[in-house]
């Protein structure tokens, strides 16, 4: 056989050693981290849960959940073995990464300086307003300067077929062009 032919296996055998010997060394590790846990330390499962180590045994581990809640757990199901100041932070739900910078507001109103204004300005009054104190009272208008202010049902619907009408003109004569 030629030496081209066996180049493919040759280098699909190195490939497979090389990334199995990177997972036997992340296994290896993983093995370390768990014997090296001792009582009082947090932890991380596998699925997500934080708890602190009470005991240790040859493959299960005791672990408080919660105070005065314990559970028995594989070794094998413990994630990650953390840092008392990170266990603490996790469980006091502070956050140091955030914890002296302002926050910043979902909008730009407080980035203007101007709240008090802007506040105002953004609210709209959608009740009745109050007539102006200088406007005749409706009951002394006359009927007819009324019916001279109000447009009339026919007029407005007549509007609205005309602009309908070109509409459709304005699209007919894009056809045309194509």
């Amino acid at each position: 056989m030629n030496i081209v032919t066996l180049l493919p296996f040759i280098v699909l055998i190195g490939a497979m050693f090389l990334m199995t010997r990177s997972a036997k060394k992340k296994q290896q590790a993983a093995a370390q981290m768990r014997n090296e846990m001792q009582a009082g330390t947090g932890i991380r499962t596998i699925g997500g849960m934080y708890a602190t180590v009470k005991e240790v045994h040859e493959d299960t581990v005791l672990l408080e959940v919660a105070p005065g809640v314990h559970a028995i757990y594989a070794k094998n199901a413990i994630g990650a073995v953390l840092a008392d100041e990170e266990y603490n932070r996790i469980l006091d739900g502070a956050d140091p990464i955030h914890g002296g910078e302002p926050i910043v507001p979902d909008d730009a109103s407080s980035l203007t300086g101007d709240t008090a204004e802007a506040e105002k300005a953004d609210k709209i009054d959608l009740g009745k307003s109050a007539a102006p104190a200088d406007a005749e009272p409706a009951a002394d208008k006359p009927a007819a300067d009324e019916a001279k202010d109000a447009e009339p049902a026919d007029e407005v619907k007549d509007t609205v077929k005309a602009d309908a009408d070109a509409a459709k003109d304005d699209k007919k004569s894009g056809d045309d062009a194509k």
